[in-house]
């Protein structure tokens, strides 16, 4: 944000959504946008003359949501899950203020080729992957060189989708030059 321009501050929403479960038949895309929404609507009632934005990250393979693990198994199963194989990384967005409300979900594909037992297992006892959706963080497993692509928006892959989000942020910019 702060490389956008926009003037921010961060507040934790108080929100702990590490209990809820999305139903069968709730599409991982309404998902994410849900939980991004009630954090952001948590925040925007404390401050209710701020615009807020929040966001959550989810993982989908088949359409079953992934998101951070429970435990060092738990991401040590989601890692090799993802090996050589697609799977959609989603972040919903929710702009909120006491004027509008815009909500939206980004979707970008993450192919992982081979990572290996050793490097999956080595990566684990790291602890690394906590509070991670799908176990892991772009930047980090890329520059530990772990064979990663991404088809779309690298930052919709770390938590912000950048490319939709910025043309919302433009009124809210401090500087011209970002």
């Amino acid at each position: 944000l702060g490389g956008m321009g926009v003037d921010f501050e961060v507040v934790d929403s108080g929100v702990d959504d590490g209990g809820l479960r999305p139903g069968a038949a709730t599409a991982p895309r309404h998902w994410v946008a849900s939980l991004a929404y009630l954090k952001a609507a948590a925040v925007a009632r404390r401050f209710p003359n701020a615009t807020v934005l929040g966001a959550d990250t989810v993982c989908a393979i088949d359409g079953a949501v992934i998101g951070q693990p429970r435990d060092a198994a738990h991401a040590a199963e989601i890692m090799c899950g993802f090996e050589n194989r697609p799977h959609e990384v989603l972040t919903g967005v929710a702009l909120v203020s006491a004027a509008s409300r815009i909500l939206f979900t980004d979707v970008a594909v993450v192919r992982v080729g081979q990572i290996g037992e050793s490097r999956i297992r080595e990566y684990v006892s790291s602890g690394n992957w906590r509070g991670k959706a799908g176990a892991y963080n772009l930047s980090e497993r890329l520059q530990a060189g772990w064979p990663l692509e991404v088809e779309g928006d690298p930052g919709t892959v770390m938590g912000l989708p950048v490319r939709r989000l910025a043309p919302l942020l433009a009124p809210f910019r401090i500087r011209e030059d970002a």
